[in-house]
């Protein structure tokens, strides 16, 4: 697993050396995912053909997104549960917004506002929840998945949302600059910005600190309230631009787009490197995690392997990246 950019979160202590091993570990992801390229590529060629290496990157720059926004609440020990069903509410109300305005810049304007707006206040509710009257991560979120998901299906009717403006399509789908789809620079921007953010603010060192030891966040001063809860806000933000990138992509509002976004984002961060016990790991590493996943389901989806099958692979190497995650914290 990645650990270029984790952080040891204890305050006072100066940054250790670079060691062989600490290089090893950051090779073992791009060497893993190197592999499984070409182990599929020798069961299968198209896989290592151009069109489907460019389909890679653009799937993994969507579940690079939740990955990443998965990333930054589970540096602070906890996660979000409701992130799948929030994706499915934003695409919703963003296209019943767009919608009821016609076919008009302004219209896709309005759409993007709306979703912006449940997705922060989604995000806000989650952080107040656990922040403020310190209810238990798990609990809060998957209360509020449940809320979303009813809201979504009630809404919609449990019908897509056809007739959104084909500019919002046009712009967020299919528009290429240097070769490389919108989505691929949106995600890499959101990826410098929250590197900076994580890297270079007070508010990325206080975030390590408080899910690498809340102890030594007290004893700094470091108050938890507002550090969870722009850090649940973030991650329902990200989630919601997300939304909107994939309501471009299929060209309506889905009720069931989330689908097992969340399981696959959690996935994707744990298995780059971002430990769940909080404060060790970062955007990079969900970014290689979520091209990892990608590559394993785009080669199980090629070689013919049954969905339910890879749900049980998903599944078996998030176990063992946890069992291999706990064994180094014990040494």
């Amino acid at each position: 697993m990645s650990r270029s950019d984790s952080v040891k979160a204890i305050p006072g202590q100066p940054a250790s050396s670079v060691s062989i091993k600490d290089i090893a570990r950051g090779l073992m992801m791009p060497l893993a995912i190197l592999g499984a390229l070409l182990i599929f590529g020798f069961i299968e060629p198209r896989i290592l053909s151009w069109d489907n290496l460019h389909n890679i990157a653009v799937q993994t720059s969507y579940l690079a997104i939740f990955a990443m926004a998965q990333t930054m609440v589970i540096l602070t020990r906890g996660f979000d549960l409701s992130l799948g069903f929030t994706v499915s509410l934003v695409s919703v109300g963003a296209s019943m917004a767009m919608v009821s305005m016609g076919a008009s810049e302004t219209a896709i304007l309005v759409g993007m506002g709306a979703g912006v707006l449940i997705a922060l206040g989604v995000g806000l509710a989650n952080g107040l929840l656990i922040a403020g009257i310190g209810i238990n991560p798990l609990v809060t979120t998957l209360g509020m998945a449940n809320i979303v998901m009813a809201l979504a299906s009630t809404i919609s009717g449990g019908f897509p949302v056809t007739g959104i403006p084909a500019g919002f399509t046009a712009t967020f789908a299919q528009t290429s600059l240097l070769g490389l789809p919108a989505p691929i620079w949106i995600a890499a921007l959101i990826f410098v910005l929250l590197h900076l953010i994580l890297k270079a603010t007070r508010f990325g060192r206080s975030l390590y600190i408080v899910g690498a030891s809340p102890k030594a966040a007290v004893a700094a001063g470091i108050r938890k309230f507002p550090i969870l809860t722009i850090a649940y806000t973030i991650c329902a933000l990200l989630a919601g631009l997300g939304a909107l990138l994939l309501t471009a992509r299929t060209g309506s509002g889905e009720p069931n787009l989330g689908g097992n976004l969340t399981l696959e984002a959690i996935a994707a961060a744990v298995v780059g490197g971002v430990r769940l016990s909080g404060g060790e790991g970062g955007v990079g590493a969900a970014v290689l995690g979520a091209l990892f996943v990608t590559v394993l389901s785009n080669g199980m989806n090629l070689v013919q392997i049954d969905g339910y099958l890879q749900q049980i692979c998903l599944g078996v190497i998030i176990i063992i990246s946890l069992i291999i995650s706990r064994d180094e914290f014990r040494r």
